[in-house]
């Protein structure tokens, strides 16, 4: 493991993250944001020129390499993602600042502001352009882009796709990269597009079409996309739910493959948990007073896909529904979307292989001597693949756990602590109790920030990349092969 070569790769990425200041710059010279801007740009640059041009060793990453770039990555764009907050003055404690910055790069969506209008239009797109980044992951980006500088990035693209594994596309992982990016481009593109034609500004439907596709939920408005038409929320409702699925099937989808996604039975069981999910609260719902059936509907869907895709956008205070809606939502937001999506939570594929787990234990109670072979797909699932499962949704109960007794130690009730844990966990937003979709996470101490901050990252990063980081084991074996 090449440890220049680990820093060397971080000051590309840091490098990536000065660029994506610059329309933000630009806005904020309108502003009179000039300075603070040019200070985050330059501060961010000269920290990725410093790390890039003091490695000049061409970096082998093993996998071990790979790990340590993702989280220490990660760890420092979000770092320097906070400085425009900071600089421009809009948040200048550190703990709010930083959790702002990881709730947009782990496209979580939960802020520290109560209002959203007051806001510079520069920090706006700041907050959109940080999600979009961070939805196919700022790794993969560099995966795109690392093999022009001599660098193989294979072990940046299992460290950081989501789900159970990689699934390729191409031969090359670059080329991969590429194409995943440019489903992903594409996609922003035609939502923006929609957004406008729909009545949007130019500026809203940009960065709500970033903010949708990143599963992310960062809105320029306080209300969300309560603020605007039904029309605007039933096209969202669509593209979160596309955001949610594997993007390796959009893209077979877009190649002619026409039946990629009902024959996937990962999508399957993503498309009838939502539609499930949907009928469940949608008759709950219709005991209270809404003002027309359609509206009924229509908060039902999207609040549901929003929660389901991890997106995180609101229509309603939907800590105010039924306890019933509630618990089917919590579901969710542990469940989260599909693999290889730009959306969080546990996953649909693993919520399957773990239930298959399940019932085939059930049957050996039966049949002792029974030889079952578990199948994804018409697949057989490997034995590795159930132990890390298994061992995956033991580290996300115990994390979930300690968030929780963490933030319930501060004084929060149980309902704030639980559902704010696993909104931050699955890049939800919203949770319920004091950060209901009607509230905010300005008002919680500069402990919780922390502390829900290593949650998104915990989640975002699925656990291994970061915790690595904390085995003194790494560190010696990196020292050894210095």
């Amino acid at each position: 493991m090449s440890i220049p070569g680990v820093v060397r790769i971080i000051g590309v990425l840091l490098f990536a993250a000065s660029l994506a200041m610059v329309p933000s710059l630009v806005l904020g010279v309108g502003e009179g944001l000039t300075l603070p801007w040019l200070g985050s740009i330059l501060t961010t640059g000269s920290l990725a020129a410093g790390c890039f041009f003091a490695t000049n060793r061409r970096a082998v990453l093993d996998q071990r390499g790979g790990l340590l770039v993702v989280g220490l990555g990660w760890l420092a764009v979000v770092a320097a993602g906070s400085l425009p907050f900071i600089l421009t003055g809009v948040e200048t404690d550190f703990a709010k600042a930083f959790f702002e910055s990881t709730s947009g790069f782990t496209t979580t969506g939960a802020t520290v502001f109560p209002a959203i209008e007051p806001l510079p239009d520069s920090i706006l797109l700041w907050r959109s352009v940080s999600h979009w980044l961070g939805g196919m992951g700022i790794i993969v980006l560099g995966v795109a882009i690392l093999p022009f500088l001599g660098v193989g990035g294979a072990q940046l693209f299992r460290a950081e796709a989501p789900g159970i594994s990689t699934d390729r596309l191409t031969p090359r992982i670059a080329s991969t990269a590429r194409l995943l990016w440019g489903v992903y481009a594409g996609f922003t593109l035609l939502l923006g597009a929609v957004y406008v034609l729909l009545g949007m500004s130019v500026f809203d439907a940009v960065n709500h079409a970033m903010s949708t596709l990143a599963t992310g939920g960062f809105s320029t408005r306080t209300a969300s996309m309560a603020a605007f038409s039904p029309a605007i929320q039933w096209v969202t409702v669509l593209f979160m739910f596309v955001a949610g699925v594997n993007f390796a099937l959009h893209y077979r989808m877009i190649a002619g493959r026409w039946t990629a996604w009902a024959r996937d039975i990962e999508w399957q069981v993503y498309f009838l948990l939502a539609v499930g999910a949907a009928v469940v609260c949608f008759g709950s719902l219709m005991r209270t007073d809404y003002a027309s059936l359609e509206q009924v509907i229509r908060e039902a869907v999207f609040n549901v896909v929003a929660v389901h895709s991890t997106t995180g956008f609101a229509t309603a205070d939907f800590a105010a529904w039924p306890v019933l809606c509630q618990v089917i939502l919590i579901g969710l937001m542990f469940v989260g979307a599909m693999g290889g999506s730009t959306g969080g939570g546990f996953k649909v594929v693993r919520a399957i292989v773990l239930a298959k787990h399940t019932v085939a234990n059930f049957r050996l109670v039966i049949h002792p001597r029974a030889v079952i072979v578990h199948r994804l797909g018409g697949k057989p699932i490997g034995e590795d693949i159930l132990l890390n499962v298994v061992g995956f949704f033991a580290l996300y109960v115990v994390t979930h756990a300690a968030g929780t007794l963490l933030l319930a130690a501060m004084g929060y009730d149980f309902v704030t602590s639980a559902s704010a844990a696993i909104a931050a966990m699955s890049s939800i937003g919203p949770g319920l109790g004091l950060v209901g979709p009607a509230s905010h996470y300005g008002d919680l101490l500069p402990g919780a920030h922390l502390v829900l901050s290593a949650l998104m990252l915990l989640g975002r990063l699925e656990f291994y990349t970061l915790l690595i980081l904390f085995i003194p084991e790494t560190w010696k074996l990196a020292k050894a092969t210095r």
